[in-house]
């Protein structure tokens, strides 16, 4: 064997021993994560990252041990919106440590990664696929109930890769809007999970109605009904809807949750109710597989 062949044949050695070892460290990881669960959308614009972080907020105010992990690789905004942008990942012998949220939650984002608040990440497919792997096997999450994953939108890379990666994941959770456009695309989504065999937990129509503060009355501005027509076309659960509010965007954008703020209004109420709905589809599902 020539000198550059021997060479080539160590690398290749070398990078399978690194990733069977990453493998290792991922399994080990996720072994005390005892929920995963992925938020996924057909498209942008629905709201994902604003719904993963209430929920997660839902989920820690029930008493639940969590954490986030912020797979938008571009477009990064769940640091912003716990207000914790600016921080950054600690390490140590164990590995690296996620960031602190509010109420305790833990909090990884390439965002705590970026020089500054403008720097774009300009990266190919198998460098965004290298960079979730990294996260989820080097990251020391510790003990958690559950751990839900923002994911970009649409089918490529980033979720393909978190869905490969995490064979024992829970299910997803599909977010979606009242438009006609956008139910044509979340099919897309219900879909690519069932492909992959990933339960569909059920869907989320966000921006449904606006409940007016002073006279209560309903107004579908955006339509409504368009995630629950889907979720009965593709045979998949429907979660429920939350009501634009202005103040869900006012709230994110000062980096406080909305249901810490308005614990009383009608779209926190939503976000509990959809909470409750997820702990039943987990509970029927740890059923099953002790059965």
């Amino acid at each position: 064997m020539s000198e550059t062949k021997r060479n080539q044949f160590n690398k290749r050695e070398d990078l399978r021993k690194e990733r069977l070892e990453q493998e290792r460290r991922l399994k080990e990881r996720m072994g005390k994560v005892k929920h995963k669960i992925a938020v996924i959308s057909g498209k942008g614009g629905v709201g994902k990252s604003v719904t993963t972080a209430n929920l997660a907020m839902a989920l820690r105010w029930k008493g639940y041990s969590v954490g986030v992990l912020d797979a938008d690789i571009h477009g990064p905004s769940i640091p912003k919106m716990f207000g914790i942008h600016g921080q950054r990942l600690q390490a140590g012998p164990p590995g690296i440590f996620p960031a602190t949220g509010p109420m305790g939650i833990k909090v990884v984002s390439i965002d705590f990664l970026l020089p500054s608040e403008e720097a774009p990440v300009i990266w190919r497919g198998p460098l965004k696929m290298a960079a979730i792997r990294q996260f989820l096997s080097d990251i020391v999450w510790g003990p958690l109930d559950f751990l839900l994953i923002d994911l970009p939108p649409g089918t490529g890379d980033e979720p393909l890769s978190v869905i490969q990666l995490l064979p024992e994941m829970d299910g997803v959770i599909i977010v979606t809007i009242p438009s006609e456009v956008s139910q044509i695309v979340v099919k897309k989504a219900v879909v690519f999970a069932q492909k992959l065999n990933v339960p569909v937990i059920g869907i989320i129509e966000n921006m449904s109605g606006f409940v007016c503060p002073k006279c209560g009355a309903e107004i579908d501005i955006f339509r409504s009904g368009g995630g629950e027509k889907i979720a009965r076309e593709l045979l998949v659960p429907f979660l429920g809807k939350i009501p634009i509010d202005p103040e869900i965007c006012k709230a994110s954008d000062e980096g406080t949750p909305f249901v810490i703020r308005h614990p009383d209004s009608p779209s926190t109420k939503a976000f509990i109710n959809i909470v409750e709905k997820i702990e039943k589809f987990i509970q029927e599902r740890e059923k099953l597989t002790k059965t």
